[in-house]
């Protein structure tokens, strides 16, 4: 393990019969209960994968825990290194769907984009005046709008004057909890949708003054694409 001051972090990958037994929950529980910071996510070839980090009795005891896991998992090997703390302030569960998402395009006098991302039981939204791009290079402007409730028919496309660009689920990511990340005006997201996949930010480029605030909605480039990333 890796220390930095009084922070020590790891990497870990287990293998065994880890997934489909409750493996990132009890892992999420045991973390948040010894004050230790990261996450935990299911990876596509059945192990499970870990970073956390914390004071070195905490991460240490996060580290034993993930040696034998919840009741049912059977744990095979742990495979763990060091390395550096990244600043994570939650400990959270990546590749779980957080929401919906929905990209309208607006067929107005002036066409635009509105980005929607379902948080808190309904729909965050900017209105983004160019199409949103998936060059990281590109940076859009996105102006805060009111929220929306959900609608039905704008999902299904049977708005008028509206078309749906993209929709699908989004994930959310960075080191900072949701709505918060939001609040604090630097969020990381994970489009799942059919144009706009990968990794996302939105980042607040002034005073937060509610509607009409602006942001830019940047694509996070591949290497920054996870979304355990800030």
């Amino acid at each position: 393990m890796t220390h930095d001051g009084n922070l020590v972090a790891f990497r870990a990958l287990v293998r065994g019969r880890v997934q489909g037994v409750g493996f990132r929950d009890a892992v999420r529980r045991r973390a948040t209960r010894l004050g230790v910071s990261g996450w935990v996510r299911n990876a596509p070839d059945g192990t499970v994968e870990v970073h956390a980090e914390g004071p070195g009795d905490a991460t240490g005891a996060l580290l034993a825990f993930l040696q034998d896991g919840p009741r049912g998992a059977e744990v095979i090997a742990v495979e763990h290194r060091g390395v550096k703390p990244e600043g994570h302030e939650q400990f959270a569960i990546r590749g779980v769907p957080a929401g919906r998402f929905i990209v309208v395009e607006h067929a107005a006098r002036t066409r635009h984009f509105d980005l929607r991302l379902e948080v808190g039981g309904v729909m965050r939204s900017w209105a983004v005046p160019k199409e949103p791009s998936l060059d990281p290079a590109v940076k859009r402007l996105a102006v805060q709008v009111p929220d929306h409730r959900f609608d039905p028919d704008e999902w299904a496309g049977r708005a008028a004057r509206k078309s749906v660009y993209d929709r699908g689920l989004y994930e959310h990511g960075g080191r900072v909890g949701w709505p918060e990340a939001l609040d604090r005006g630097h969020a990381v997201f994970v489009l799942h949708g059919a144009k706009l996949g990968g990794g996302f930010a939105l980042q607040r480029t002034g005073p937060d003054r509610g509607e009409g605030t602006q942001w830019l909605l940047v694509k996070r480039r591949a290497q920054d694409a996870p979304v355990d990333a800030d």
